[in-house]
């Protein structure tokens, strides 16, 4: 399993329109708005890294709104 959290940053005004189409991807397990540098925080579970980051560069980074991401991909040590 491999999870990740990516960090969002929109455009001014269409924080709850990413917020609503990043709920229709299935790999997401949670997202939230929040306040300060970053708009939107979104937890994604995969089968594997490879499938995790799929679903990073192919469903979220092109949605329609989103100016900047940053992930943090959590690692079992």
């Amino acid at each position: 399993m491999a999870v990740g959290f990516v960090l969002i940053t929109t455009e001014t005004g269409k924080e709850t329109q990413v917020r609503e189409s990043i709920g229709k991807i299935d790999m997401v397990e949670q997202r939230w708005g929040i306040f300060g540098e970053f708009d939107v925080l979104v937890k994604v579970v995969a089968d594997d890294e490879a499938d995790l980051t799929r679903c990073i560069m192919e469903e979220i980074r092109i949605i329609d709104g989103i100016l900047d991401t940053r992930t943090l991909i959590g690692s079992q040590i």
